[in-house]
């Protein structure tokens, strides 16, 4: 399958990038729930799941630089967490002379915290594995397989796409076309409409030339490489389960 590498990918050798896809897909989602059923008032255990992720960036060698980069696509959501606090209700606290509500203070560092912590761990996983095995890891992971082969499909040709795209918007401004003016906007239009259709009937044809050659709704056992052992497992584990141990902490001395 095509789209074997991303912007968000570092290729690199190292002993997350070795770990099987299905290992590393279920210990970021473990992590994240563990993250997200930690009672918002318990600060502390917000800085031990920081600490936690330090553990892979470390052993997969993902600079600090590249992760703060990135992280910055949450940037909507640290702009209503600032918002909070003013817009909250309940018990207020004055602070440099403006008034802010305490549960306002608190849902504002839950959105930060979690929110955060969630995006580092996803791009951790980003990082250190492959559209490709992303969707292998899911598949193995028995995800429903309309979302997998819509995936697969989507990753496959979203550049074929693109390309198309740039082409046509070449075409169109080799004609004088001038995408600044609203009165042309019937021409992108146009083009975007022309590039479904040409999306559509590639789509039928590839279909068609799949299922001609046995497609039956599943990638061939041919297609996965070598599943996860026990060692595998066990060294995934490392972060995910001390997250969970974290959180039921934090529920019962919360």
């Amino acid at each position: 399958m095509g789209a074997g590498h991303h912007v968000l990918h570092l290729d690199a050798d190292s002993p997350v990038h070795r770990l099987a896809p299905e290992v590393k897909v279920a210990a970021t989602v473990l992590f994240t729930v563990a993250v997200v059923a930690t009672p918002r008032h318990v600060l502390w255990a917000f800085g031990l799941y920081a600490l936690l992720l330090v553990v892979p960036a470390v052993a997969a060698r993902v600079p600090a630089g590249w992760l703060g980069r990135r992280v910055w696509i949450e940037a909507p959501f640290v702009l209503l967490a600032f918002a909070l606090p003013f817009a909250g209700t309940g018990e207020r606290v004055d602070w440099l002379g403006l008034s802010l509500s305490v549960d306002g203070l608190y849902g504002a560092f839950n959105v930060l915290a979690k929110g955060t912590l969630g995006v580092v761990a996803s791009l951790l996983l980003a990082a250190t594995t492959t559209p490709r095995d992303l969707i292998v890891g899911l598949d193995r992971l028995r995800c429903p397989q309309v979302f997998t082969t819509i995936a697969t499909f989507m990753l496959r040709y979203l550049d074929v796409l693109v390309g198309e795209a740039r082409r046509m918007r070449v075409a169109r401004l080799s004609r004088g076309d001038d995408p600044r003016f609203l009165w042309q906007l019937r021409g992108f239009a146009a083009g975007i409409g022309a590039l479904f259709l040409r999306a559509y009937e590639r789509g039928e044809r590839v279909y068609l030339a799949m299922v001609s050659r046995g497609y039956d709704g599943r990638m061939p056992d041919g297609w996965h490489g070598p599943r996860a052992g026990v060692r595998q497992w066990a060294a995934a584990a490392l972060v995910p389960l001390p997250a969970v141990g974290i959180a039921v902490a934090a529920a019962v001395l919360g």
